[in-house]
């Protein structure tokens, strides 16, 4: 197995970054990169959910002092890369090792380790897990979820209820006894989740276009400037 590109270029930040920063950079790599930004047929599919495989290595390697520092520990026994975050080609940077043979455990990040797991599900199943509890604390800041369970708030139903006629069909369906009117038009804002589903679990069971639409939506929220596909 190949090692994986340098974490910190994969993030776009300076090996001397703070925290704050590696976790600021993480939710706009996340929003930028995420596969459900594309329809499930698009020939980048693939690409993107590789890339953001990657992403969530890295953060979850980046964002724990003690992982951070075993993996910088690790990482100065090879020699340095010229590739910026910029570049095209940065995933494809392999550092060669330092004189004296000595191993980088790469295993012990990323794919094929813990928590990840040794296949492709269940390290989709990580990065979304991961992604999962920054999407819901973006939410929070933007007045969209509530409380430690994240509850929908009023905005989040409006919001989802303007996507489109799927995600009304979505709300409808579950939210038996319902009368369909009253969660009809500009009345969504009134709704509320009474099986306690999380912003997360309502947002991953939106038809693709809508999610794709949402992490448009929230990536140009979260950031001042846009984020491209």
């Amino acid at each position: 197995m190949s090692p994986p590109a340098d974490y910190y270029i994969t993030l776009g930040v300076d090996s001397k970054a703070t925290q704050q920063q590696i976790r600021d950079a993480y939710k706009k790599a996340a929003l930028k990169n995420h596969p459900d930004r594309v329809p499930s047929d698009s020939h980048e599919r693939p690409a993107r959910t590789k890339k953001f495989q990657q992403i969530n290595d890295a953060y979850y390697t980046l964002s724990d002092p003690s992982r951070r520092r075993e993996y910088d520990a690790s990482r100065s026994y090879f020699t340095g890369s010229t590739a910026t975050p910029e570049s095209d080609d940065f995933d494809e940077e392999v550092p060669r090792a330092a004189p004296g043979g000595f191993n980088f455990p790469w295993s012990a990040f990323g794919f094929g380790s813990a928590p990840a797991g040794e296949t492709e599900e269940s390290h989709n199943t990580f990065s979304s897990e991961q992604f999962g509890g920054v999407f819901e604390e973006m939410l929070r800041e933007e007045g969209m979820a509530e409380g430690e369970r994240a509850t929908p708030t009023g905005k989040f139903w409006s919001i989802v209820g303007g996507l489109s006629g799927g995600a009304m069909g979505f709300i409808v369906a579950n939210f038996p006894g319902m009368v369909a009117g009253a969660v009809a038009g500009n009345r969504l804002g009134n709704v509320r989740d009474t099986k306690g589903k999380s912003v997360y679990e309502v947002f991953t069971a939106l038809p693709q276009a809508d999610k794709a639409r949402m992490l448009t939506d929230l990536a140009a929220k979260v950031f001042a400037h846009a984020v491209g596909s």
